[in-house]
């Protein structure tokens, strides 16, 4: 499931569609359907056949969602999609409409009518957004309607058959931990807290406990499956049986009781008795549902998976290192090739992309790639999520940038990098704003921060030097990524809303940008590890740090080198220094002399 340049979210049928829609509410009684971009395991990615949202809106981005009512309809998107949305939507259909600036629940609240029954689909909605639906349809005097079969399913003819692609076993030499470890520890977390059983819903918690992984969703590689995870008996694990081959089923059978996704809602009333952990921000409503008519105990908690599997093991972080040093090699190989072919002006966004994945590939060990590449030239870089089409596809023109982000699922690690490069020669103002990006970006990766700092507290350290130049980016400045699982995985991040604290062992993106609207963007990431420090001179206090794991040179030309302190400076060349020797070694003798000549000394 590489990466594919057609335009997979298309407005043309949406009219078609959207009354189709509408005539199927009519006979449900229905004055409106509420249509998220969600599967029933709440993932970023989702299969084809819960590609619901952009087969019936057309807009094909990772986040959004939809209000049909009987006379108007709005699409719900973030700031990564704000220009992408208007090309792909027909807008004389949908209303437009910037989150958190505008909340679906304030629009409902204003459109719905006394009366009204707004239909959703428990499976496709969180219990926490279920309350926030609640409490906006109440105030209006409406009421939410759960419909056992989503109406959008009902009418889409050619909806695709559910994935089942065959679960494979993670090694031990990659994961670092046995599956009955894991189950023991998460078991003994559960007991502390006096909870007979966790209900896991999330497929990437499933893959890193038991120690599997699969590929029946995009770029991630997740067997889609529930699991009942019990304090004192085996854990159960609810997946089709087609998945599970001779190579994996000893595997599995060793750690777990493997049942069909049919048995589930039985298993669940099982639960009579039981004290239940449900996670109310990632589990969908449904089985708060059967849970409460089962008379189970619910306690509201995370998944108790999140926070172990975000903080990598000895073998986790030795293979993210070699999966990076591969994909350095690559990604160089890819930048000199850039360097000698893009001046040409043959050079377009999808023949970058391709030839980058390519080069991925010829490492021997590329499994995919870890989300679309994000291959925008001039304008196209300002879309923060921009995903190049055979429609919207542009040439690297001479005196321009071009932002390439990008990433892979090696079995070893998982990477994600952008580098903004020059095409030809850059203006001042793009040196300008490039330098302030390149100065936030080595603030975080020098920064040094007690225990119990939050990602919330080391947010500004990557905005300040926009901030005193009147600028900002209206995306986090970093992610967690797993190891050989999803590239965006919680519970910690850098950003506004960082509110969990960093631990060592996690790996997060450190990614400041700046977007031009209409003329560039900018954006420098690489994945740094937070460890622990050396005790500071003087200093009482335990303290932590990142290492860089990335290795991958920043376009020297795009740097005001006056703009920089005298320490920025010394940490630019102490990276280069780095990547020429961990990268240069595995590189051929004309990539080679091009990385001496990109990292020499500033």
């Amino acid at each position: 499931m590489f990466q594919t340049f057609d335009d997979s979210g298309s407005s043309a049928d949406a009219a078609k569609r959207v009354a189709r829609l509408r005539e199927e509410l009519a006979k449900r009684d229905l004055a409106g359907f509420l249509v998220p971009r969600a599967d029933e395991h709440q993932g970023e990615y989702v299969p084809a056949n819960a590609e619901r949202l952009s087969w019936l809106t057309g807009f094909s981005g990772s986040a959004g969602f939809a209000a049909i009512l009987t006379d108007s309809a709005a699409l719900f998107v973030d700031g990564r999609y704000t220009l992408q949305a208007p090309g792909q939507v027909d807008t004389k259909i949908f209303a437009i409409q910037q989150v958190p600036e505008n909340k679906p629940t304030d629009w409902l609240k204003e459109t719905l009518k006394k009366g009204d029954r707004l239909g959703y689909d428990p499976k496709l909605h969180t219990v926490r957004s279920r309350e926030r639906l609640e409490k906006a349809v109440k105030d209006t005097g409406a009421t939410l309607a759960p419909q056992g079969d989503n109406p959008v399913d009902a009418i889409w003819e050619d909806r695709p058959p559910p994935p089942l692609t065959p679960v494979i076993a993670h090694p031990m030499e990659f994961a670092g931990e046995s599956a009955a470890d894991k189950i023991a520890r998460i078991q003994d977390s559960l007991k502390d807290a006096k909870i007979d059983a966790a209900i896991l819903t999330l497929p990437d918690s499933i893959a890193w406990l038991l120690n599997i992984r699969g590929n029946d969703v995009p770029h991630t590689p997740l067997p889609l499956s529930f699991a009942i995870l019990h304090v004192a008996d085996r854990p159960e694990l609810f997946i089709a049986g087609e998945k599970v081959t001779d190579s994996s089923k000893s595997h599995i059978d060793a750690v777990v009781r493997i049942r069909e996704p049919g048995e589930l809602d039985a298993r669940l009333a099982a639960l009579a008795e039981a004290t239940v952990r449900l996670d109310p921000d990632t589990a969908a409503a449904w089985f708060a549902d059967r849970l409460a008519e089962a008379g189970a105990k619910i306690m509201h908690g995370p998944d108790p998976c999140i926070l172990p599997k975000a903080k990598k093991n000895a073998a986790e972080i030795a293979g993210m290192r070699n999966a990076h040093a591969r994909d350095g090699a690559a990604m160089c190989r890819f930048l000199a090739w850039l360097d000698r072919e893009a001046p040409s002006g043959k050079v377009d966004e999808i023949a970058a992309a391709e030839k980058l994945e390519a080069l991925r590939a010829e490492t021997g060990e590329l499994k995919e790639i870890s989300f679309d590449t994000i291959s925008g030239a001039g304008a196209n870089g300002a879309i923060v999520h921009y995903r190049v089409t055979r429609a919207t596809n542009a040439p690297l023109e001479p005196n321009s940038l071009y932002l390439v982000d990008s990433g892979a699922q090696y079995a070893d690690g998982t990477t994600d990098i952008t580098r903004t490069v020059a095409i030809g020669e850059p203006t001042e103002e793009m040196r300008r704003h490039f330098t302030l990006v390149l100065k936030g970006h080595i603030a975080i990766a020098t920064a040094k921060f007690p225990k119990g700092t939050r990602g919330s507290d080391l947010d500004p350290f990557a905005r300040r030097p926009l901030w005193q130049a009147g600028l900002d980016f209206d995306h986090g400045t970093g992610h967690g990524v797993g190891s050989y699982l999803s590239v965006h995985e919680g519970p910690a991040r850098i950003s506004k809303l960082g509110t969990v604290a960093l631990e060592p062992g996690m790996i997060l993106s450190n990614e400041p940008g700046f977007y031009r609207e209409g003329h560039y963007g900018i954006r420098i990431e690489n994945l740094v590890l937070v460890n622990e420090l050396a005790s500071i001179a003087g200093g009482d206090r335990e303290m932590m740090g990142f290492d860089t794991l990335t290795l991958a040179p920043i376009d020297h030309r795009l740097v005001a080198v006056s703009a920089l302190s005298e320490p920025e400076r010394d940490w630019l060349n102490a990276y280069h220094a780095q990547v020429l020797a961990e990268i240069g070694p595995a590189l051929g003798d004309d990539d080679k002399g091009w990385l001496k000549q990109v990292t020499a000394a500033i």
